[in-house]
């Protein structure tokens, strides 16, 4: 595995990593950028397949533990070159140009080998670390994936990314438009609940081990209401505290939780642990 040494700003391959960081979701070439040796580590677990790996000249011992590809091209460069093509405010020793997997309906909704579908539809979530946060819980509690609705953020976005801690890379993640997730989880049968804080029923009232989409809204606005009339019903999270509503990451974890609890209830087997609070 050779490595090229970069002493240029200009560097192609350079460039393409700063400007795939700072516009995320594929460039021209089908890539996306990410940053920090676990997510390096996590994609190539995934099985992505890696256009150019980046590291910072010192660091070289980070390549050790990692299978490469022997075609892989890896750039070596000063860190301060390095630290200038990154978007994230620690940077990172390690970066990558990557082949994003290509997620389909296929892939999210329920077959009759499957249990019901389990589904996140994120409505206008703006922050990146929710986003990521989001798509780590889902995979976490056994979702299928993660629709994204118009005016949520990119979940290439290099904090979403790090947030996900590699669950991006293994949970199926759509962008679509409203009327076409609409069309095709009702076309599945799948059940679509927007979360309100007022006029819902309770999340553990309502049975959450059918097929299922769960609607999470906007951080300062919640589901938009023409949204949320096109929902099959609507569940809330009972606060018993001072305080009106959960944070949009904290209440998809609460609701994916209270639905695999029900799942396992029904079932009657416990969910098996990987791992815990980290």
């Amino acid at each position: 595995m050779p490595l090229r040494i970069v002493q240029s700003k200009q560097n192609p391959r350079l460039k393409e990593l700063r400007k795939a960081l700072a516009h995320p979701g594929p460039n021209e070439r089908g890539l996306v950028g990410i940053e920090g040796p676990h997510l390096i580590a996590e994609a190539l677990r995934a099985g992505l397949h890696f256009a150019s790996l980046f590291v910072a000249q010192g660091s070289e011992r980070l390549l050790e533990p990692l299978t490469l590809p022997e075609q892989i091209e890896v750039l070596a460069m000063p860190k301060e070159l390095l630290d200038s093509a990154l978007a994230t405010e620690s940077p990172q020793l390690m970066a990558g140009l990557v082949v994003p997997p290509d997620w389909t309906w296929a892939h999210v909704l329920p077959t009759a080998q499957k249990s019901p579908a389990l589904l996140v539809i994120l409505a206008g979530i703006q922050d990146p670390g929710n986003l990521g946060t989001i798509i780590r819980s889902a995979e976490a509690f056994g979702a299928d994936g993660v629709v994204c609705l118009p005016g949520t953020v990119n979940a290439w976005n290099p904090k979403a990314a790090r947030a996900s801690a590699g669950s991006v890379f293994r949970l199926p993640v759509l962008n679509v438009r409203e009327h076409e997730a609409l069309e095709q989880l009702h076309e599945a049968g799948v059940r679509v609940l927007a979360t309100t804080v007022h006029g819902a029923q309770p999340a553990d009232l309502v049975d959450l081990t059918g097929a299922v989409g769960l609607i999470i809204g906007n951080e300062g606005n919640g589901v938009p209401a023409n949204l949320a009339l096109k929902a099959d019903g609507a569940v809330t999270i009972p606060c018993p505290g001072q305080v009106e509503s959960l944070n949009a990451a904290v209440a998809a974890s609460v609701l994916l939780y209270e639905s695999a609890r029900q799942r396992s209830l029904k079932t009657g087997a416990s969910p098996e642990m990987r791992g815990g609070v980290r």
